[in-house]
């Protein structure tokens, strides 16, 4: 008997041993279910109080024009609560972000505050990304409307503080830069005054249009509620923007007694966990192990699509993601368990058969087609070349992305939409990245038809050169079908103009690169979609023709240098060609046979002078990406591995 009755007492030490070391990392949860029906009341209640209540939440996304500080601003409030920031820019994390310098997607991030919890959301500021300010608009109550002391409220300012307005967010206006020796007192309250005449233009509500003002330097780290340049030193920090955002953005509405609900309104993907679905809890609590299932809107009626539980509960705190074990409603969590869900599905407990709205997104407005790699030089750098490959690429791209739109097409190709050239660059920058090979088509303009009139997209303009390109510019767009809105100096810059126009999405197309060269680099264009309109005609004479290869085998440098003077190349010595390949842009409206292989002559006589040093200006892989539009039906197709 002594042989059983050692190995009873071992078990029982060590299930006595397994079930100390539960109560140590669950102790609220373990006591529920040790102790009696007053206890586990008790654990319940201290388990809903450890979640955060929801008048101590705080919702707000940061909104801004493109270049107008507000990446920054976001590190300085990183600091200010303490959050240990590895680098500038920490929110951009995507690589491409952070070497254009522009946010792409958007971003969630928590700090505390004087026992306040801020869900903070970076957007972008670029139109082309649109769709990821509307998709996460609908999680947050409040929003810091950061604007360019200098430069005032710009076309894209329009198009986020009209997203912000719609969804009846209330807005902090932040005068940025206001450290710069041409921004002056009268010049911020000009810029106030134009805000508020865009908040009236937009349908702002009397609540609204109640805004508080605060001055800041975001690149000094300081915001300050009345104009200065220099604050005392006790101030020089966002403690007072941070006060503003907990005394004038409501908290969230939410019921902690109610059945679990979120909306998804973004996603990622994880090697360990699968699926990462982010949003904000509606209602009720989550806990880690509840059993929950993923919702959906059909013509029909409500949709099951699958059933789980929760196994990670994430929130963001500062840059780093960290573990909870419930999350209340009002808050902003991610949590991992699901495989099928994605953006815009409800995600509730097993007894909820109802969907929460879903998010309503604009139209978009520009569509390429991608297909197969059908070259001579096809297969040599890249390693996914199949169109399923393609396919599956573009199909996990358009379900973390909600602003492109993938429609399958003939023989392995795919029509993809979206709400611009930048979006769809981008996006063929990571598939170059991912090391696929693809051919591309010319984009297109997506119209409209309604009561049999043609329609067409608008876009708002805006143009800042120097005077003496102003002609220049105007001359180009009115070939383009540009309409001029607006025209005068800017305020605190002697001898620059800004344009305000509204031109159609088509003649934009490829534009950029030629208003860079027309103002020597010198101009600031930024754009954003207005409206459908009635078509405009067929444009002026705006287009270019191409440098065409007629040689096949490796480009020479001897052969590029005689053709520098004839456009713009795309290729660099070293790289294969084939007849027909596109090597450059014509600087002429009519295509050109060039020969791109032919190498310098060798004899025996010797030459009194020495070979030529050539020296060639590298190539433009920006433009190359959207000036095959010049003759319909021509193809661009992917970078070698030279340019990866």
């Amino acid at each position: 008997m002594a042989g059983p009755l050692l190995l009873r007492s071992l078990l029982s030490a060590s299930s006595r041993k397994s079930l100390s070391s539960h109560l140590v990392r669950l102790p609220r949860l373990s006591r529920g279910f040790l102790a009696g029906p007053a206890s586990a009341a008790a654990a319940a209640t201290t388990e809903l109080n450890s979640c955060l209540e929801p008048s101590r939440l705080r919702n707000v996304a940061v909104i801004a024009h493109v270049d107008h500080g507000k990446t920054t601003l976001m590190d300085r409030l990183l600091r200010q609560c303490g959050a240990d920031i590895p680098h500038e820019r920490a929110m951009d994390s995507i690589s491409l972000e952070r070497e254009r310098g522009i946010t792409i997607a958007s971003k969630v991030t928590s700090i505390s505050w004087k026992e306040n919890e801020l869900n903070m959301v970076d957007t972008p500021g670029h139109a082309d990304f649109g769709g990821e300010v509307e998709r996460v608009v609908g999680m947050v109550e409040g929003a810091v409307l950061v604007v360019d002391a200098g430069e005032g409220p710009l076309a894209q300012t329009k198009f986020v503080l009209a997203k912000a307005l719609n969804y009846g967010l209330r807005p902090i206006l932040l005068l940025n830069k206001v450290d710069r020796p041409a921004v002056s007192e009268e010049r911020c309250n000009e810029v106030e005054s134009l805000v508020f005449d865009l908040f009236a233009n937009l349908g702002a509500t009397e609540e609204q249009l109640d805004f508080p003002v605060l001055y800041a330097s975001a690149k000094e780290g300081w915001a300050y509620s009345t104009f200065t340049k220099d604050p005392p030193a006790g101030a020089k920090n966002m403690s007072q923007l941070l006060d503003a955002i907990v005394r004038h953005v409501p908290p969230p509405k939410g019921n902690l007694d109610g059945p679990f609900q979120m909306l998804v309104s973004m996603m990622e993907k994880d090697f360990y966990l699968g699926r990462i679905l982010t949003g904000r809890v509606s209602s009720g609590l989550v806990r880690v192990g509840d059993r929950i299932h993923g919702l959906r809107s059909k013509e029909f009626g409500i949709e099951k699509i699958e059933e789980g539980k929760v196994v990670k509960l994430m929130k963001k705190k500062g840059t780093n993601m960290v573990l909870i074990d419930c999350a209340g409603a009002g808050d902003i969590i991610s949590m991992a368990g699901l495989a099928s869900p994605s953006i815009g599905h409800t995600v509730s407990n097993t007894e909820v058969l109802t969907a929460l709205p879903t998010i309503v997104l604009d139209p978009p407005t520009i569509s390429m087609t991608f297909g197969v790699n059908d070259s001579p030089l096809a297969g040599r750098d890249g390693i996914h070349l199949t169109g399923g490959k393609i396919g599956d690429r573009l199909m996990a791209e358009a379900e973390t992305n909600l602003a492109i739109n993938v429609l399958p097409g003939l023989s392995d190709s795919f029509e993809v939409q979206g709400r611009g050239e930048l979006q769809l660059g981008i996006l063929i920058e990571n598939m170059r990245r991912e090391r696929f090979e693809l051919s591309i088509s010319p984009p297109k303009v997506m119209y409209k038809t309604e009561n049999g009139q043609k329609l067409e997209p608008i876009e708002e303009v805006t143009i800042e050169v120097n005077d003496e390109h102003v002609g220049l510019v105007m001359e180009a767009l009115s070939h383009r079908r540009a309409e001029v809105a607006d025209m005068g100096p800017v305020a605190g810059n002697v001898g620059r103009t800004r344009l305000s126009l509204t031109c159609p999405s088509r003649g934009l197309v490829g534009y950029r690169s030629v208003f860079s060269s027309d103002t020597r680099g010198t101009g600031f264009m930024h754009r954003a979609f207005l409206t459908y309109e009635k078509y405009r005609g067929s444009l002026g004479n705006v287009r270019k023709g191409v440098l065409v290869s007629m040689g096949y085998g490796t480009i020479t440098a001897y052969a590029l240098m005689s053709l520098e003077a004839r456009g713009s190349l795309f290729v660099t010595p070293g790289m294969e060609t084939y007849d027909g390949m596109i090597v450059g842009e014509h600087s002429r409206d009519t295509d050109l046979d060039v020969n791109p292989v032919r190498s310098k002559e060798l004899n025996n006589i010797r030459a009194a002078g020495k070979d030529e040093n050539v020296k060639l200006s590298p190539p433009r892989l920006e433009q190359c990406f959207f000036s095959f539009h010049v003759k319909s039906g021509l193809f661009f197709l992917s970078i070698p591995k030279t340019y990866w």
